[in-house]
């Protein structure tokens, strides 16, 4: 489903198709090949559906990541959602703009996307049995970044986009190897936490080089001095970008700590499945 069926908000700055990027050099994680999609000038979004009988109403947008220039579809897009599934969440995966020049609060086009997409969630919640109330926000590294975004401004009002009366705040959020969330050892100016943010769940590496781990510290010490629930994971080991991929490191194991989180903030229970007898 496109995010602006009528045209984007601002004109495209994208030239050509979309493509895949990856080189040879950075096609294969964890033993298996990453999809990357650039080039994305018609933002969308796609449903991924778990089982009628298993279905818990829950559902979170997911927000692959790649420093948005590309994104890093499967690894951190479609394999959420079969993991999402897995556990009875409905997976709303989102193609957001890339490549974009900067990022929220210099360039608010992603913003938009995001805003828009849970907008369009929430409006479709009866139609895809999900709970209005229960759907976060999921993020990977630049993803994480518009997930926090998303969570800190709700309501930004874009210059060319009409006022909406739909809620576009989260319920929950994952942030997952984040990165600009924190500049000269404080959280970023843009991102101060607010007391509306939704209860947080966080995952680092402390060897990831690439989106260092100051990043999920210091924004989880803004968390707790803004007395927002949240719970922190940091492991020694697991680089940057390793999505749900199963390795030798405990750090694959962050998809069960983050299941019982769900259950921990009652987004995941003992409901009955929505819309179904």
């Amino acid at each position: 489903m496109l995010l602006w069926p009528n045209g984007n908000p601002e004109p495209s700055k994208v030239i050509g198709p979309e493509i895949d990027p990856t080189t040879d050099a950075n096609r294969i994680v964890s033993g298996l090949p990453v999809v990357r999609v650039t080039n994305v000038s018609k933002p969308s979004l796609t449903v991924y559906s778990p089982p009628p009988a298993s279905n818990t109403g829950a559902a979170a947008l997911v927000f692959p990541g790649g420093a948005y220039i590309r994104l890093s579809y499967n690894l951190e897009g479609t394999e959420v959602c079969t993991w999402l599934n897995s556990i009875g969440v409905t997976c709303i995966l989102v193609k957001y703009r890339v490549p974009e020049q900067g990022h929220y609060p210099e360039n608010t086009e992603d913003l938009e996307d995001a805003q828009q997409a849970m907008r369009i969630t929430r409006t479709h919640a009866a139609q895809w049995h999900i709970d209005p109330n229960r759907i976060g926000a999921i993020g990977f590294s630049a993803g994480a970044h518009l997930a926090a975004a998303l969570s800190t401004h709700p309501d930004f009002q874009g210059k060319h986009i009409p006022a909406s009366t739909i809620d576009a705040r989260p319920n929950f959020q994952m942030i997952i190897y984040p990165g600009w969330l924190s500049t000269s050892g404080k959280v970023a100016p843009s991102l101060r936490p607010t007391p509306d943010i939704p209860p947080t769940f966080l995952v680092q590496a402390e060897d990831d080089y690439t989106a260092h781990v100051e990043n999920s510290l210091i924004y989880f010490q803004a968390l707790k001095d803004a007395r927002i629930p949240a719970e922190l994971h940091i492991f020694t080991q697991g680089g940057h970008g390793f999505g749900l991929r199963p390795t030798d490191l405990p750090i694959s194991h962050w998809p069960a700590l983050a299941e019982t989180w769900l259950h921990t903030i009652h987004i995941l229970g003992p409901t009955a499945p929505v819309g179904r007898p």
